[in-house]
């Protein structure tokens, strides 16, 4: 991810309301943000993320919007003064109580009240002067970033000095929030656009995935970038062992995918490659200097590429992406039960599952297939090869004609190739977040993974992932390999799944809670989000060995002084001794 905004690139923005709003800054475009204003996004393209921006009224010829860069002294200074209207510990030492205990007031040793009680207040709205009108022109007639507006509203309350700091500070707090022309440039990040989505839009198209929960599942599947050379053939020749490779049923819209490609280091586009470029201005224009931090000030591009160029680059993604051959290692492989795979969050990191740009790392990193090709390939028409057409034909065909026939024989090739090389295996990991029973859908792509494969299942529920946990539970696994079955005969209403393909099934959760920290009145906050609790079932893939296991050895039981009788299993003198008693005295 690049340290700052680039053109075409979308990013989040951070209001005085703590609200995010994710936005395409687009080049030679106006931004708007509601009630906070409007700016030009050329003012904010190539500058570095995670500044403070004020919006004001530029006077001149023309009133229009700028920005000013607001320093980070001016941003700890206002924290300081924040800070300063919260009393301190030691300034409730001297309290003055009434005969029922009861304290209403804080004061000094010279008796000046320093803080009181808004027990006997009463705060209705004819305390406020200014009507909605009268703020609504001063609205209007605001030039600066909203601050003069604050002071007002602040003077114009009749209760102000009534109020105790605590009140004081929150209707201060709360009127900046409103009123204050200010926002935050961040990052669109993995992590960032789950609690966009969880928060602001909708969570049931992610399945209620939370941060932390997204943060459990990469840990556990162990996604990472599987080198250059990591991987070897099958021994028929038809499929690859390890070298990045990964399994994936995603139903969260792509959030999971992104969290891989992000793992992975396949998620972010090559913006060198990007054609949109803003217009020609001063890397100064529409800013104010003052507080402005020198690494804020960059070099916009000279040049702006021409509206037939961009049409060029954008009518060759299509036939570009088809021509790509697709990558051998480091590739997420989507498995889905529709047309096409639904991954509309990877817009926000410009790209397009059905109309790839070839520069972008998941244009030939990313495969997907359909249940109907993964297990029944013959009967989907695009593995179907079409009809071999001789040359002397095709050149008395129209280019259209021809066209299309060529793009019916690389379309098939691709979805032969990725369909063969999925049937053949040899995954490093799969990772589930979908609606569908798991046991259905570990029953036909746990044996696709290779040994020491780790498996993680999501679901915002407990009870699928409990009935998972039970069928590779150690008992029905003894159970399993006492009755000696037939593994072809699965699934048996005893045995929906084959127990001896995965070891140490676990279940767990994880929930991040937002603690308020201040003296005395230090609890979590008891307004967060409920919802699904969201849980993770992890185990590792292993190869079950053919026939059974025996033990070798002439062993005999031997009883050992001491007020209770120990057994010690000796062997051989060809085999080493076990002395089972030695390891547990020792722990």
């Amino acid at each position: 991810m690049d340290s700052v905004v680039q053109p075409a690139a979308y990013v989040a923005i951070r209001l005085p309301s703590e609200k995010l709003k994710v936005i395409q800054v687009m080049p030679n475009t106006t931004i708007s943000i509601g009630k906070y204003g409007s700016f030009q996004a050329n003012d904010i393209i190539h500058r570095p993320y995670h500044l403070t921006f004020e919006i004001y009224e530029k006077q001149g010829a023309e009133v229009k919007p700028a920005l000013r860069i607001v320093s980070a002294a001016q941003l700890c200074a206002e924290t300081e003064d924040k800070g300063a209207l919260t009393p301190s510990e030691d300034e409730g030492d001297n309290v003055p109580d009434n005969n029922d205990g009861v304290q209403y007031e804080v004061v000094a040793e010279d008796g000046e009240v320093i803080m009181r009680t808004n027990r006997e207040i009463i705060d209705d709205s004819t305390s406020q002067k200014l009507t909605m009108e009268d703020i609504e022109t001063l609205k209007e007639n605001e030039t600066s970033s909203g601050k003069d507006l604050i002071a007002k509203i602040l003077e114009s309350h009749s209760a102000l000095d009534q109020k105790t700091a605590f009140a004081l500070a929150k209707y201060t707090l709360r009127k900046t929030k409103k009123y204050l022309r200010r926002f935050t440039l961040l990052p669109l990040d993995v992590p960032l656009l789950t609690r966009w989505m969880l928060l602001e839009k909708e969570p049931a198209k992610i399945l209620e995935l939370r941060e932390e929960t997204l943060a459990l599942i990469a840990s556990w599947s162990n996604v990472h970038h599987g080198g250059a050379a990591q991987y070897c053939l099958t021994s028929n020749g038809t499929g690859m062992i390890g070298g990045g490779r990964y399994l994936v049923v995603d139903e969260t819209g792509g959030l999971l995918v992104a969290m891989m490609a992000e793992r992975m280091g396949i998620l972010y586009p090559n913006y060198k490659d990007v054609s949109i470029q803003p217009q020609k201005r001063d890397p100064c224009e529409g800013f104010s200097t003052t507080d402005m931090p020198t690494d804020a000030i960059n070099q916009t591009t000279d040049s702006q590429p021409n509206a037939a160029n961009q049409q060029e680059t954008s009518s060759k993604h299509s036939a570009a992406s088809h021509s790509a051959s697709p990558a051998k290692r480091n590739t997420i492989t989507v498995i889905h039960a529709n047309t096409q795979p639904n991954l509309s969050l990877l817009k926000y990191f410009l790209f397009d599952h059905a109309n790839p740009d070839p520069s972008h790392p998941l244009a030939t990193h990313l495969q997907s297939l359909s249940w109907l090709q993964l297990l029944s390939p013959t009967d989907d028409t695009g593995y179907v090869e079409p009809e071999m057409v001789p040359n002397e034909t095709l050149q008395t065909w129209k280019s259209s004609k021809r066209g299309n026939y060529y793009r019916k024989r690389r379309r098939w090739e691709r979805i032969k190739s990725v369909v063969d090389e999925t049937r053949a295996g040899g995954f490093d990991g799969l990772v589930v977040a979908s609606v569908m029973n798991p046991a259905t859908i570990l029953h036909h792509v746990v044996p696709l993974l290779h040994g020491g494969a780790s498996v993680v299942v999501y679901s915002p529920t407990i009870e699928p992932l409990a009935e998972l946990a039970d069928y590779y539970s150690t008992p029905r696994r003894t159970a399993f390999i006492a009755s000696e079955p037939n593994r072809n005969m699965l699934p048996t209403d005893d045995f929906p799944l084959d127990p001896t393909l995965l070891l140490g099934p676990t279940i767990q959760t994880a929930r991040a809670r937002t603690w308020q920290v201040l003296p005395g009145r230090s609890h979590p906050h008891m307004t967060g989000r409920g919802g699904a609790e969201g849980y993770v079932f992890t185990g590792i893939r292993v190869l079950p060995v053919e026939g059974k296991v025996e033990a070798r050895g002439n062993f005999k039981r031997r009883k050992t002084s001491g007020s209770t009788s120990k057994v010690v299993l000796e062997a051989e003198e060809d085999s080493p001794t076990v002395k089972a008693e030695e390891s547990c005295n020792e722990h």
